[in-house]
């Protein structure tokens, strides 16, 4: 603050050699934290140890400020770097220089309730921003506890939907699993078409079995009842000869058609090729489903790989979710939380409410009277500026107006000479003109 041109009537405190008293270096840095005039301050030294203790304070939260930085800067590069230094330090100045100006006394600051809550708001809202890294770090065990089980988890149930969504197809009509959206992958070889021509090669050639079965089924009831009538033999009345039955005829003749009209052999064979077909099948699809096992496993562990990779470093929105979700439906630990908050914010917000709660103190009514006072000051050199700056302004409108009035009057006396001199030319020449006129009537 500018010297007040009024003297103090304080005297000064000085030493025995005349010269004022020495304050100890530390004393004045803490004091210059709280924006104090220490020359003001020394009329009044029984609060200099006040505002030492209070810029010890500020000087505690501007350090507390740097530690939450520096912890908030690791969290988020992943790993202690002494490029936190940098936001560290800056924070540092910044919250020390802020804390600074709010406990700065202010002239007549009881007057004006205005600044003094918004004051407490600004230090409260510093204090949660500053607060939250710290709250972070003390949970730090339980939180990254807490986001690897997360993670952990996060990483079986990919693997289970990239699973669940990738099937080994068993044919190509199969609909694709419903909800599985980004979790489909893509493959070269896919076993589907084959297990298609396999499951119908099995259909027909079961068809055809049975139809098989069923034919030699009747052939061979056929040949026993052929076996059973062609044993009994009769005689012949007329020739006296052991023959055989009619009946015995006609189912030869049967036995003889159905195996014409069924084609048995040609039906044994074509089920033998289809046998072969599908052993043949059989083995590509287990080879296509093996490939396909090999390459969807290489699919699931690439995506499996980049889903790990992003999860390889700990950001701070995943430590402040996962502290929200520790806290929720358990009571203590989030009471537990919330206090650790509060006490971080009330340091945080401690040099203001200092300040705030403190009441007015002598050092700030002198800071007062030394305001008025200047201010009075202050107006007097203006006003007596502004009635040096009116007299000059009326000298130089005089002297103008003179300089105007002599001008004036200067250039009417030569008008007036000017005239007379004319008059004076005009009348000798009147004079001579006359002369002239009376000599010539005179001769």
């Amino acid at each position: 603050m500018p010297q007040n041109p009024i003297a103090r009537t304080l005297s000064r405190p000085v030493g025995a050699d005349g010269s004022p008293h020495a304050v100890p270096d530390l004393g004045r840095f803490l004091r210059s934290l709280t924006g104090v005039d220490e020359e003001l301050l020394a009329e009044v030294r029984h609060e200099r140890s006040k505002y030492t203790a209070l810029g010890g304070v500020v000087l505690g939260t501007a350090v507390i400020a740097a530690f939450s930085m520096w912890n908030f800067a690791t969290e988020a590069l992943g790993r202690v770097s002494i490029v936190a230094l940098l936001p560290t330090v800056i924070w540092l100045l910044l919250i020390l220089n802020l804390d600074r100006w709010l406990v700065t006394p202010v002239p007549n600051a009881r007057r004006r309730f205005g600044p003094v809550v918004l004051r407490l708001v600004m230090a409260l809202l510093l204090g949660v921003v500053i607060a939250e890294p710290l709250v972070l770090r003390i949970f730090s065990t339980a939180i990254e506890e807490h986001i690897a089980d997360g993670r952990t988890t996060a990483l079986d149930d990919l693997r289970g939907k990239l699973l669940a969504c990738n099937p080994v197809p068993s044919d190509t009509a199969a609909a694709p699993p419903a909800n599985c959206g980004h979790y489909t992958l893509v493959f070269g070889a896919n076993p589907g078409n084959q297990a298609d021509e396999l499951a119908t090669l099995r259909e027909d050639a079961t068809a055809l079995q049975k139809r098989v079965d069923q034919d030699n089924t009747e052939l061979t009831a056929l040949d026993t009842q052929v076996r059973d009538e062609c044993r009994q033999l009769i005689r012949d009345a007329a020739s006296g000869l052991l023959e055989r039955t009619s009946e015995c005829q006609r189912l030869r003749a049967k036995a003889r058609d159905f195996r014409a009209t069924h084609a048995l052999d040609t039906e044994q064979r074509q089920l033998s090729g289809m046998n072969v077909r599908i052993a043949t099948l059989e083995r590509g699809v287990a080879s296509s489903r093996g490939d396909f096992v090999k390459a969807r496993a290489a699919a699931v562990d690439k995506r499996m790989a980049e889903e790990q990779a992003k999860q390889r470093e700990i950001g701070v929105l995943e430590r402040m979710q996962a502290l929200d979700e520790l806290a929720a439906g358990k009571p203590v630990l989030f009471v537990g939380i919330w206090l650790v908050r509060a006490l971080f914010v009330f340091l945080d917000v401690l040099p203001v409410m200092a300040k705030s709660l403190g009441g007015e103190s002598t050092y700030e009514r002198m800071l007062s009277y030394e305001s008025t006072s200047a201010v009075k000051v202050h107006s007097s050199r203006v006003r007596l500026a502004e009635l040096r700056a009116l007299a000059d302004t009326e000298i130089a409108q005089h002297a103008i107006e003179r300089d105007v009035r002599r001008s004036r009057a200067e250039s009417e006396a030569a008008h007036r000479e000017v005239v007379a001199t004319t008059n004076i030319r005009t009348r000798q020449a009147i004079s001579a003109l006359e002369e002239e006129l009376r000599r010539t009537s005179a001769h």
